[in-house]
């Protein structure tokens, strides 16, 4: 491809895939033309390749810069990447993290845009990747990744968001599913399908194979005839189903040397549990969260079976025991519960230490008296959205603590609701102890994902589950013992074969039910396992080896969080190899995209972590885009989710804020790079510091439009706040105060002070927001107004 000439007029367009996404800057949709947009999904056996084909002419008579922006499920990994643009090839090679930032550091030191990919979603992350196209040029993006789908409450999920924001003349999505159990059920399921589009849709089925395929016309894809340049699609295309267990054992498949074991009986019995709730109620908790967890409470004290046992425990700074002892789940007693739920109120600190120790404390009193029934299970739920301030507030320490205290008898499950939680330290709490750790994202369905969770562990149908196979048979086999196997869910364990594996393939499941042990007996031809897996023309091959190769990794890095050192290099470096032999972006592993010549010649993507995403504000609803030209030149601000605005003491205002103006907040600084460094742990403890105002640079709106691009897409994001009809931007010089920190202190009382308390009305401009304790700006604003502002914050926690 020609190097663009100097002086030549650019324009900018953005064109964002999520999953089968794309969006386009609407008042240039004749210059960026996506021609071509197409899916095709392969399921096998539940693991799942996807290859994403999006093909852009330039119909303008500039260059043009195209970003193309992906979200993918975070628990797939992606395996290639490639642009075809003048019928040249230009890949992504994947490397040893180590590597892909030494040369991405050198990129951002020649002052060229390479930038890391990490921003993530509840259950998608993104891959982007820009490119300049020339007049007339036409650009091919194909990306592939692969995940193995979970079962979830009974069901696989294949999640789609369709948000192409143009007409697309050839559009067309094509899921193939292959299932060798025989498939029980398969629905779909649209947030934006209309009668028109549902005559796009067709579904074809036999008994282990499907076919998913959605095919809109231009005319099926309008809004409405007085719109028709705008397009229907926006939102989530999901194909669900679940798979036929006639085999109490489980099923073993076999392919090309390698195995997987899918277990899931049913028509087990419940077991009983005893189950602790331990519910943060220290004041950041105030307002709406505590509501939601209240709801979220009740509903699920109403699921509770009739043989369970249960408790509550609410803390702030110091820990509170609803009642002394368990109770059982009588219609008598669960009423109770809920109307003490009811009224749990928000103030104090944070003491996780002591709330969970008298949870242990509790059943193993319980235990001592044989107040346990005999078979039933013991789980402790936690449930906080911060930090901890009080009693004992080192992480390390308080998980040695639990470890030494639960010793294994009982499993710990975490919930962190909302961005101000170290999710690394709930989740080494939760994995060292038998249990998990989930992210609970502040949003209007917070309720709704507290009482998911619970479903999912409310009714345990095994424990001490256990999976054998001739030792002469096989070798690298995954994790093959569990503590828990709860109803609507699977085991999988995969394995090579070695290479004089007997004709029949046998294995043994081992587990104790409520008032027994069991032993499962299962066993599969494997020659006739290797010819199912053939005669699908539609199914990719050797897919097995990388569905253990996937499931390996994943449970390596599992691993690393509760290992010391010495042994959790050892795990990461098993891993690593992994990932570089089968070509996964992983968390070890960067993907290093190779760029035209005349280009920035490198873009890094990485696999985001969960813990990684401390103080962000993530949202469900899809990123909104606003362009403009400003000096020859065009601008992009994204913007966040359609949730309605709330604010929070710890979070601050959410949802999307109506940018009217947003060419008057440049936001990109300097050199592009990583914008927030982590946060060092925990926030609280780090001094007060606001940034004086005579410090800080002083610009016009004007100049500064005339030299930058705005771009405020950032790593930890910051919602915008409502619109205010007095925030009016002066004309005067002005002051960015960007990225400047304000901490608050570790006072209780001050913690639970409303962060408006900091704000005069008119300094609460767009793009300022409350994150967890941070308080950051993005916008410009008035250097009087927030001189003052900066002055009644240092008066408020002046030492």
């Amino acid at each position: 491809m020609k190097t663009p000439a100097p002086g030549r007029a650019c324009g900018v367009v953005l064109v964002l895939l999520s999953l089968a996404t794309l969006q386009t800057l609407r008042a240039q949709k004749n210059d960026i033309d996506i021609y071509s947009l197409t899916v095709d999904s392969r399921v096998s056996s539940r693991f799942a390749h996807t290859v994403v084909t999006s093909r852009v002419v330039n119909k303008a008579s500039t260059l043009q810069e195209v970003t193309f922006q992906m979200e993918l499920p975070k628990k797939a990994f992606i395996t290639n990447f490639s642009m075809i643009i003048d019928g040249v090839t230009y890949p992504g090679n994947i490397k040893e993290k180590a590597a892909a930032q030494e040369q991405y550091s050198a990129a951002v030191e020649r002052g060229e845009s390479a930038g890391l990919v990490k921003a993530t979603g509840r259950k998608t992350e993104q891959f982007q990747v820009s490119v300049s196209v020339a007049p007339a040029a036409k650009i091919t993006f194909e990306l592939v990744y692969e995940e193995l789908l979970v079962r979830h409450l009974g069901a696989y999920e294949l999640l789609l968001k369709v948000q192409p924001q143009q007409l697309v003349k050839h559009l067309q999505m094509d899921i193939y599913i292959f299932e060798p159990q025989g498939i029980s059920f398969l629905e779909t399921e649209s947030t934006f399908m209309t009668n028109e589009l549902a005559e796009a849709l067709t579904t074809t089925q036999n008994k282990t194979k499907a076919h998913v395929r959605f095919r809109p016309t231009l005319s099926q894809q309008q809004k409405s005839p007085e719109q028709q340049q705008d397009t229907v699609l926006d939102g989530n295309f999901i194909v669900r189903y679940d798979v036929d267990r006639t085999v109490s054992g489980g099923s073993i498949q076999i392919e090309n040397g390698y195995f997987v074991h899918y277990f899931a009986p049913e028509h087990l019995a419940t077991i009983p549990k005893n189950v602790i709730f331990v519910i943060d109620k220290s004041g950041s908790m105030s307002g709406r969260k505590i509501q939601q967890t209240r709801e979220a409470l009740i509903k699920i004290l109403g699921d509770l079976g009739p043989r369970d046992q249960f408790n509550l425990i609410s803390f702030s700074g110091e820990a509170t025991p609803w009642k002394p002892q368990l109770v059982a789940a009588s219609a008598e007693n669960v009423n109770a519960a809920k109307s003490y739920a009811a009224a749990i109120q928000a103030r104090g600190g944070t003491n996780i230490n002591d709330a969970i120790l008298m949870a242990v404390q509790l059943l193993e009193r319980a235990n001592r008296e044989e107040l346990l029934p005999p078979g039933s299970v013991t789980l402790i739920i936690l449930l906080t959205d911060g930090d901890p301030t009080v009693g004992e507030t080192n992480p390390s320490e308080i998980q040695k603590n639990v470890q030494e205290a639960i010793d294994g008898q009982h499993s710990l499950f975490c919930l962190g609701f909302g961005f101000d939680v170290s999710y690394a330290f709930l989740e080494k709490l939760a994995l060292d102890n038998g249990g998990l750790a989930r992210r609970i994202y502040e949003d209007s369905d917070s309720a709704l994902q507290l009482q998911d969770f619970y479903q999912e562990v409310a009714n345990p149908l095994m424990t001490s589950v256990a999976f054998e196979y001739p030792s002469n048979t096989v070798e690298a086999v995954t994790q093959d013992a569990f503590r828990l196997f709860f109803k609507g869910s699977e085991l999988v364990v995969a394995g090579k074969l070695r290479d004089q594996s007997p004709d029949v393939f046998s294995a043994k499941v081992r587990g104790q039910l409520h008032m027994e042990n069991i032993t499962f007996v299962t066993e599969s031809r494997v020659a006739e396992q290797e010819e199912a897996f053939w005669s699908p023309r539609y199914i990719f091959h050797s897919f097995m080896e990388r569905l253990w190769a996937y499931l390996t990794i994943q449970q390596l890095l599992e691993q690393t969080v509760s290992m010391p050192d010495a042994e959790k290099q050892a795990l990461e470096a098993r891993a690593l190899n992994l990932s570089l032999s089968y070509s996964f972006v992983t968390p070890l592993t960067s993907m290093v995209i190779t760029k035209p010549e005349g280009q920035e010649q490198s873009q890094v993507a990485e696999k985001p972590v969960e813990n990684e995403n401390r103080h962000r504000n993530v949202h469900s609803g899809h990123t909104l885009f606003r362009y403009h030209s400003v000096g020859g030149k065009a601008s992009r601000v994204s913007g966040g989710s359609s949730a309605d605005p709330v604010f929070s003491t710890r979070r601050g205002w959410r949802g999307q804020g109506v940018f009217d103006k947003l060419y008057n907040f440049p936001t990109r600084l300097g050199p592009p790079g990583p914008l927030h460094p982590h946060l060092p742990y925990p926030p609280h403890r780090t001094p007060w510091r606001p940034t004086p105002p005579d410090v800080m640079p002083r610009l016009s709106a004007t100049s500064f439009l005339d030299e930058h691009d705005m771009d405020l897409r950032i790593k930890e994001t910051t919602m915008a706040s409502p619109h205010h009809g007095k925030c009016q931007l002066p004309s005067a010089p002005l002051t960015v105060l960007t990225p400047s920190l304000l901490y608050l202190p570790p006072e209780p009382h001050l913690l639970s002070q409303p962060p408006s308390s900091l704000l005069l009305s008119s300094c609460r401009c767009l793009g300022g927001a409350w994150t967890g304790s941070v308080w950051t700006s993005s916008a410009l604003r008035d250097r009087q107004t927030c001189s003052q502002t900066l002055a009644k914050a240092q008066s408020l926690f002046a030492p």
